[in-house]
């Protein structure tokens, strides 16, 4: 287990809001709203990803249409039932609005968790090596995020061979990408996953305590053991 759960699940986003917020549920007279965030990648393309926000963050600042949103915060996991099936949802919970700071990067993660289902490696038709992977990360009062992670190139060889349990942290950013799911009745419907694309990845020795921030200043040349 981790000794501190709030560090081993941390996102920074800065980006433009592009919808209204919506309210999504309460927790003991808290009402938390969700919204959406269009963050840039380095390519000119953009990621829109999913944000849940506290009604008294909301109040003292403005996330109108077009406004920024500046956070830190964690990408977490719940399940929604829709048409008699559980489906997994992911989110960026914000738990801190932030000054907007140009010279972070706008899309970050760091978690460390748990694979909890067999690595799953692949090579795409240009013969890029990927590996898909769902990470679990502790989280407090004995709930857990299980969060899809890619990992590429060096990275995808190294996790295929890792099994159920193996404990790993890593850093990269949260994408958003769409796809088509084809339903029973032969219809067609564009769906958006959430993920997080890995940079960085290392395995970690049970036991350990992590402080994710300082252990992932290594070189990105090779996956490493802690």
């Amino acid at each position: 287990m981790d000794h501190n759960t709030e560090k081993n699940n941390k996102v920074y986003l800065r980006g433009i809001v592009v919808s209204e917020a919506v309210f999504s549920h309460e927790v003991y007279g808290e009402g938390f709203y969700e919204l959406y965030v269009r963050v840039p990648r380095l390519s000119g393309q953009a990621d829109i990803l999913p944000v849940t926000i506290s009604e008294r963050l909301i109040r003292s600042c403005d996330l109108s249409v077009g406004a920024t949103l500046a956070a830190e915060g964690q990408f977490r996991s719940y399940n929604k039932l829709e048409n008699g099936r559980s489906r997994l949802m992911l989110t960026v919970f914000v738990r801190d609005l932030v000054e907007d700071d140009g010279s972070r990067n706008p899309n970050s993660i760091l978690l460390g968790g748990y694979i909890c289902k067999p690595p799953v490696y692949r090579t795409t038709p240009f013969n890029r090596e990927i590996s898909d992977l769902l990470v679990a990360v502790n989280r407090a009062y004995n709930k857990s995020d299980y969060i899809p992670c890619i990992a590429w190139g060096r990275n995808a060889r190294f996790v295929q061979d890792l099994s159920v349990g193996s404990r790993i942290m890593l850093s990269g950013r949260i994408q958003s990408r769409e796809y088509q799911k084809r339903h029973e009745d032969g219809s067609v419907s564009t769906m958006t996953a959430y993920e997080v694309s890995v940079s960085k990845l290392a395995t970690v020795d049970e036991g350990a305590v992590l402080d994710l921030e300082h252990e992932f200043d290594f070189s990105p040349s090779a996956p490493q053991q802690l």
